[in-house]
């Protein structure tokens, strides 16, 4: 039998794993996607949100959350065309502050993940700072930023090449790995693209030499 001194043995149950470290299939993730009543974040408001649990590259269909929000931003016709949600279907729904309270639980500790996430980011912040006085703090990671890693390199675009913001478009890139899509935007089906998305490049990821945390925090910031 082996003698540990206190001192070892304090410091070997005192250590903590660094965990940037992880390997990206080990991490949990939540893939989320918002619907608004339109882009101005100091006058319009969430109207519902969806995410998605995945396990590294496993998506957990039997966690998901989905809520419609009755916002506190006046709808228009020009969001109604783009999430066909109608001040009748949200009139009974609850306030912001109730919904995101389930959502921050729901999500815990975990990495969120979303297309152009900051967007979707600055109105769930907006909104819990305002019901709850706090943001969420999760890292957060960007499919449309791991988009531009893989395909131009060094998580950036050439300084001669000129973005066409179509080719950015969620729908389009889930076609280009050839995700099904369909032409109306729900928050909860939103989600589930981005989730096939980024499943998609987490499979790629390490033939790339990223494997770890880190390494997908850097190339995925927002």
């Amino acid at each position: 039998m082996i003698a540990f001194s206190k001192k070892t043995l304090t410091g070997i149950f005192s250590r903590k794993t660094d965990p940037l470290s992880m390997p990206v299939g080990s991490a949990g993730y939540v893939v989320v996607d918002t619907e608004l009543t339109g882009l101005d974040l100091k006058r319009d408001s969430i109207i519902s949100i969806g995410g998605v649990k995945m396990k590294g590259g496993r998506i957990d269909l039997g966690s998901v959350f989905y809520r419609m929000i009755n916002p506190a931003s006046e709808m228009d016709h020009r969001g109604i065309v783009v999430h066909g949600i109608t001040p009748s279907d949200v009139a009974e729904k609850p306030a912001s502050g109730d919904v995101l309270s389930e959502f921050a639980e729901f999500c815990g500790d975990d990495i969120i993940v979303g297309h152009f996430i900051s967007l979707d980011m600055d109105f769930i912040n907006k909104e819990m700072k305002s019901g709850h006085g706090r943001e969420l703090k999760n890292r957060t990671v960007d499919t449309c930023r791991l988009y531009e890693w893989i395909r131009y390199g060094e998580g950036s675009f050439s300084s001669h090449y000129t973005v066409n913001a179509d080719d950015l478009n969620l729908f389009a890139i889930a076609r280009e790995y050839g995700i099904p899509v369909s032409g109306a935007h729900n928050a909860l089906s939103d989600a589930f693209i981005t989730a096939q998305l980024f499943q998609r490049f987490l499979s790629i990821f390490p033939g790339l030499g990223v494997s770890t945390l880190k390494g997908l925090l850097k190339i995925g910031r927002p």
